[in-house]
């Protein structure tokens, strides 16, 4: 097996500026939403927190890391696995534990779930031609 295989192939032109406006937008929001988190990465849910400051931690380098990894098309399978499970938790919390509606105007799990097909989407197709992956499959497929 070639290293370059585990880069997805990169899909039109066009379908690549799709992916190129999602990923940047979607990365700085997921930035924006883990600069508090990897400030305090062990406690940024609090002293009472049940959630252990390790998951903590992972959450936040997901959130900040995979969001920078999402603008620049960097490892965003792994980026996108990352998301993924913090999506998958957060999902779960919002939908099952607290019992929130989809769409709500106090709390939802509307957004957690769209990021989580999101990172489903970016695992699977791939950041297209415009990053750092396809420039990495391109030199490794030179080798």
């Amino acid at each position: 097996m070639k290293l370059a295989s585990v880069f997805p192939a990169p899909p039109s032109t066009t379908a690549s500026v799709g992916l190129l406006v999602l990923r940047v937008v979607a990365g700085a929001a997921f930035m924006l939403h883990g600069w508090s988190k990897i400030q305090n990465p062990f406690g940024w849910m609090g002293p009472e927190a049940s959630v252990p400051g390790v998951f903590q931690a992972l959450a936040a380098l997901s959130e900040f890391g995979g969001g920078l990894a999402w603008i620049l098309g960097a490892l965003v399978p792994l980026a996108s696995l990352g998301i993924f499970f913090t999506m998958a938790v957060a999902t779960h919390f919002h939908a099952v534990i607290k019992g929130d509606p989809f769409v709500g105007h106090t709390g939802s799990y509307e957004i957690a779930l769209l990021y989580l097909a999101l990172a489903v989407a970016m695992m699977t197709v791939g950041p297209g031609k415009f990053s750092v992956d396809a420039l990495l499959r391109k030199k490794l497929a030179r080798e």
